[in-house]
């Protein structure tokens, strides 16, 4: 099964919608990406449709928008 991946940039919101997502979905479901740690990421992210993070790839390729804690603008610096 392919894993959910959930993106963000390391804020409040993030860190706290990340444990959110481990809570709902569970560790072994989902790929966390820190962006603010991996920068290498952020073409990833962009082309998988991720406007502002935090946010969620399902399975699916469905991206979902978790409250707003920074656009891929702020996050590319």
């Amino acid at each position: 099964m392919k894993k959910s991946v959930f993106y963000h940039a390391g804020c409040p919101v993030c860190v706290s919608a990340e444990h959110d997502i481990i809570s709902l979905i569970g560790q072994d479901n989902v790929e966390i990406i820190h962006l603010g740690d991996n920068k290498e990421k952020i073409a990833e992210a962009v082309l998988a449709g991720i406007k502002s993070v935090p946010a969620l790839v399902t399975p699916t390729g469905n991206v979902l928008h978790i409250n707003f804690g920074a656009s891929m603008d702020e996050v590319k610096g």
